[in-house]
């Protein structure tokens, strides 16, 4: 039996760029049906989110409190979230979402590199071919 490649995006915006290893859930399904796409980042706390014009329910693995580097969907915001540190609603150095996310993968790489990610910038997703 062959195991299925994961699925991998890229995340570009004008000062870098970070690769993403994805689960195979619905949510990272449906994402990955609308790419490419490019959307405009916002940035809260340590965390860059933006939206990108999927809609999906909450999976039954939400979580609000995750690991920096996690790729999440923000089902309340159809959003991408990318924390890599503390949000305004965190304790201590936990990365807290604004509401329990979809957890889809993680960020190969250093998740830090999201902090010159600037309020407005434009993003683009792409998907990477195996």
């Amino acid at each position: 039996m062959q195991t299925p490649t994961p699925l991998r995006i890229r995340i570009s915006w004008p000062a870098g760029h970070l690769t993403a290893s994805l689960d195979d859930t619905p949510t990272s399904q449906a994402i990955t049906k609308a790419l490419p796409l490019v959307s405009t980042a916002r940035t809260w706390g340590a965390e860059v989110y933006f939206d990108i014009g999927v809609s999906v329910s909450r999976e039954t693995g939400a979580r609000e409190v995750v690991e920096p580097g996690t790729v999440a969907f923000w089902t309340d915001g159809d959003a991408l979230a990318l924390p890599y540190g503390p949000t305004p609603i965190s304790q201590g150095d936990e990365c807290r979402l604004a509401s329990p996310c979809n957890v889809l993968g993680r960020l190969d790489g250093d998740p830090g590199l999201l902090a010159t990610v600037r309020d407005g910038d434009p993003v683009r997703v792409e998907l990477l071919e195996a």
